[in-house]
């Protein structure tokens, strides 16, 4: 086995691929530019979505990348020696070019012959056919080939070299339907002994390590239905710091060459050595440095509540491990210091970043003195305190369950239904889950008072723009986040700083005269009369709901729309516009906030 470091086992594999004929592109910032159905670029297929549906890439259709990604759906799992909540992806695509042979034998031949791999160590998955889909014999006799190379008679089954699994395992696809298919995966087995008799490569007890995953999209799942996807394309994604934890043969993620002098510095101002406390340190600051630097701030919404509850979670760790004063700046700036060579941005962004962090830990310590004076609120009220409390606590004021617990045992105060706070904190976990899933409709992230106004002014904003630029203006494309409001629309040239002073005293004239904003339901043709602007594309039903800002007579704005919206604009506030740009041949982007 090679032992490579961090950024060099990186750059073999961008090179390895790259001398395959793969052009490299690069990693998009952790937040999508243009979908709002996920909070985070979670994988590094994520951006290449529209191209693995059909929409030709720039630049060809073979490309290779290593794509920094966030997942928070397993955040509880983070401090074990794999899991993180950001890491790099590397990935390999084909757009309809070569299929499942020619990718497992670049996968294996990277895995064995460069990085050296034992392939005594190597074991995979394959899909076994399921709800009249086939097996995946061509995956299965690929990799039998593979083995035997090098000296290896392979076997299918149940703790075989190969292993067969259904859909629940082996298979990737949208719940919401599009292109799909089979999957294959690449194991490493670590040493550990099994869990158990039943204990297979899917299993999460330690023993095997995934280290990669072939997707091989050829179906196209349509009204319940499997049908032919008529292209072949694939997705390779593998985890940068896993095979550099298996290619530097330590034990955890967090102790490979680019993680360890973290961890180090947080050993060192520790006062007890709780090791999975140090390693949600080390990933959590790490991930809220990428999150800054990629432009997200602390918030109580969206990615900027993740933001400020990956800093908050790194911070109650801290007061676990007895760590005094403020720390996390410092940590911070190691972090940036270790992956400034990975992302350069850092170097212009790092001293906001660590204003940033460290104006968040300050605000954070404030409330859970906020937090002491109401436990010492409950304590004078109630002779018990249960389960539920100790977690209203920890959520609302992050004071950690271990300080409750201690105080109120110092003060001989029982607690009633201890088990109150993990029930609780289940609920709150699947709640956070569903929101970082981030499945939402309508190009509304969410339906928050700010969402809401953001959508209204964003109806005055197109009204605007038409009166300014003319009436071939029409919306496009929109997002609407509780941050800001942005608006796509045909138009050959960027606005004028003239056209924009215009458009926004127009807005802001609107609002001043405190209109109202009301609708009627009227047929689809009906409407269509009266807004002719309006982009279909078939997402209307016969029936639709016709907006007036304004007297119906003489309305600022009418437009069809089903979005929620507030009574009056003299709910907004002021509009401002603070970004403009194209996205296309004659299409500009339009970002604007009310302050």
């Amino acid at each position: 086995m090679r032992h490579l470091k961090y950024k060099e086992l990186r750059d073999e594999y961008l090179g390895f691929f790259e001398n395959k004929n793969h052009i490299q592109i690069p990693s998009a910032p952790l937040i999508p530019e243009d979908d709002p159905s996920v909070l985070f670029v979670n994988a590094g297929m994520f951006p290449l979505v529209p191209f693995l549906k059909g929409e030709k890439h720039p630049l060809g259709d073979m490309l290779t990348n290593s794509q920094r990604c966030l997942r928070t759906n397993d955040i509880d799992e983070v401090g074990d020696p794999f899991h993180c909540t950001t890491f790099e992806m590397l990935g390999n695509w084909s757009l309809n070019r070569y299929f499942k042979k020619e990718a497992i034998e670049m996968t294996a031949q990277f895995f064995i012959e460069v990085l050296e791999i034992d392939i005594s160590k190597m074991y995979v998955s394959v899909f076994k056919g399921e709800e009249g889909i086939p097996k995946d014999t061509v995956s299965i006799e690929t990799w039998k080939e593979i083995f035997n190379k090098y000296g290896i008679k392979a076997k299918i089954g149940e703790n075989e070299r190969i292993q067969e699994f259904g859909k629940d395992s082996n298979w990737w696809g949208l719940p919401t339907g599009g292109p799909c298919g089979p999957d294959s995966e690449i194991f490493y087995d670590t040493g550990k002994q099994p869990c158990g008799k039943n204990c297979n490569i899917n299993c999460n007890c330690g023993k095997y390590l995934e280290l990669g995953n072939n997707v091989f999209m050829e179906y196209l799942f349509e009204n319940g239905v499997y049908l032919p996807l008529g292209r072949h394309n694939v997705d390779f994604g593998g985890g940068l710091e896993r095979l550099t934890t298996i290619s530097q043969q330590v034990s955890s993620v967090f102790d490979i060459d680019i993680y360890k002098p973290i961890l180090e510095k947080v050993k060192e101002i520790s006062k007890n050595q709780n090791i999975k406390s140090q390693r949600i340190i080390v990933d959590h600051i790490k991930a809220s440095t990428l999150l800054i630097m990629d432009g997200v701030l602390p918030s109580n919404t969206m990615q900027g509540y993740i933001l400020r509850r990956l800093l908050r979670r790194a911070i109650r760790h801290g007061r676990i491990l007895g760590i005094e004063g403020l720390f996390t700046k410092q940590i911070a700036e190691i972090c940036i210091n270790q992956f400034n060579e990975i992302y350069p941005k850092f170097g212009s962004t790092k001293d906001e970043i660590l204003q940033i962090i460290e104006n968040e830990e300050e605000k954070f310590i404030k409330t859970m003195e906020n937090g002491l004076k109401e436990l010492e609120r409950l304590i004078s009220r109630e002779e018990t305190i249960t389960g539920n409390n100790i977690f209203q606590l920890y959520e609302s004021y992050g004071l950690p369950k271990e300080v409750t617990e201690e105080i109120l045992k110092e003060k001989n105060i029982p607690v009633t239904n201890p088990e109150g706070f993990e029930d609780a904190k289940k609920g709150h976990q699947q709640k956070s889950r569903t929101a970082s899933s981030g499945i939402f409709k309508g190009g509304l992230a969410d339906t928050s008072e700010m969402s809401t106004k953001y959508h209204t002014a964003s109806h005055l904003f197109l009204a605007s723009l038409r009166k300014v630029l003319g009436d071939h203006v029409f919306q496009k494309g929109s997002n609407i986040t509780p941050e800001r409001l942005r608006l796509d629309f045909p138009h050959p040239t960027k606005l004028t700083e003239e056209e924009i002073k215009k458009v926004e005293e127009l807005v802001n004239s609107a609002i001043e005269k405190k209109l109202e904003v009301h609708f009627e339901q009227l047929p689809k043709e009906k409407a269509l009369e009266l807004v002719p602007f309006a982009a279909f594309e078939e997402k209307y039903g016969d029936s639709v709901k016709v907006y007036y800002v304004g007297e119906k007579e003489n309305p600022f704005s009418i437009e069809i729309c089903n979005g929620p919206h507030v009574e009056n604009t003299s709910l907004l506030g002021n509009f401002k516009i603070v970004k403009q740009e194209s996205v296309g041949s004659g299409i500009k982007r339009i970002k604007a906030i009310l302050e």
